[in-house]
C-alpha cells in the first residue's frame, strides 16, 4: 500500500478537496463509491472533513464557499514556499483567487488560476503533508487538465513549477508532465461532453462497480468505462455536478 507521511516534492499534485453544497449527503455518496471513512472537523475548521482510506488521509471535503462557484474537486500542487510560487503565478500571467494564508498548524495555502481561467491550489505542508495514501483503491492516482490551448498551458505550468513535458503518441497532443524522471500528471485539449480544468482520478478496485455505485447514488456517467493502456477508466459526476474519474487495473 503506497503511503506517505512526509511533504511532497515541489510541483507534485499532493492533495485534492471537494467543495459541495451538501457535505453530509456527499460523505454518504463517496463512502459508497470510494469506501471512505471520515474525520469531520469541528467549528474551528468550518466543517472541513478529512476523507480516510484505511485510516490515512486520501482527500478533503468541505462546504461550498461560494454558492455561485460550481461544486468541484480542486487539485493542489505542493509548494516548498507558497508565497514564492504564488508570486510566480502572477508574474507569468496567472491570477490569485485567494492570496497565501496560514491554515493553522496544518500548512500554508493559496488558490490560483492559470491564464485560461482553470483554478488550482498551492499547498505548503505543515502538520498536514497532503495525501497519505495513493495509487491504491480510494486514493489519488492521477491529475490532469483539459484546456483550450494546451501549448500555452504547458508554457505556463513549466514557468511556475519547472515541469518538463512529453507528448504521448496517438493521444491528440496529450502530454505528461514530470519533475525529474517521475511522471506527475497530464494535460490535453478539451473533449466534447467532458469538463475543462483540472480533474481528479481515484483508484478503485473495480471501475464497473464504482460506476454502478455512482449511478445508484444519484450521480452521472460522463464517459462510460473503457479499457486503456493505463487501466479501466471512466469519468463520472456526483449528484451535485462535481466531476471526477475512477480507474482500476485491468484483470490479466
Amino acid at each position: 500500500m503506497p503511503t506517505r507521511t512526509t511533504p511532497w516534492p515541489n510541483g507534485t499534485p499532493c492533495w485534492v478537496d471537494l467543495g459541495t453544497p451538501e457535505p453530509d449527503a456527499a460523505r454518504a455518496f463517496y463512502a459508497t463509491v470510494l469506501d471512505w471513512t471520515y474525520d469531520v472537523g469541528g467549528p474551528e475548521s468550518y466543517g472541513y472533513t478529512m476523507c480516510l482510506r484505511n485510516g490515512r488521509k486520501a482527500a478533503g471535503m468541505g462546504p461550498q464557499q461560494d454558492p455561485d462557484d460550481p461544486p468541484r474537486w480542486t487539485t493542489y500542487f505542493a509548494a516548498d514556499d507558497v508565497d514564492t510560487v504564488a508570486a510566480r503565478v502572477t508574474e507569468v500571467g496567472g491570477s490569485l483567487l485567494a492570496p497565501p494564508m496560514d491554515v493553522g498548524p496544518a500548512g500554508r495555502m493559496a488558490m490560483a488560476a492559470d491564464p485560461q481561467g482553470n483554478p488550482f491550489g498551492l499547498w505548503q505542508a505543515g502538520t498536514t503533508t497532503g495525501a497519505e495514501i495513493y495509487n491504491e483503491p480510494g486514493g489519488l492516482v492521477w491529475n490532469e487538465a483539459a484546456v483550450d490551448d494546451p501549448a500555452a498551458a504547458r508554457d505556463f505550468y513549466r514557468a511556475v513549477f519547472g515541469f518538463s513535458w512529453q507528448e504521448m503518441p496517438g493521444l491528440d497532443g496529450y502530454a505528461v508532465f514530470s519533475s525529474g524522471e517521475q511522471p506527475l500528471g497530464g494535460l490535453g485539449g478539451i473533449s466534447p461532453g467532458l469538463p475543462r480544468g483540472w480533474a481528479t482520478c481515484f483508484s478503485v478496485a473495480s471501475t464497473d462497480d464504482a460506476v454502478a455505485a455512482v449511478e445508484s447514488g444519484g450521480g452521472k456517467v460522463l464517459m462510460a468505462a473503457e479499457d486503456t493502456e493505463f487501466g479501466r477508466f471512466a469519468v463520472v459526476a456526483d449528484p451535485w455536478g462535481a466531476s471526477f474519474s475512477v480507474m482500476s487495473e485491468i484483470p490479466a
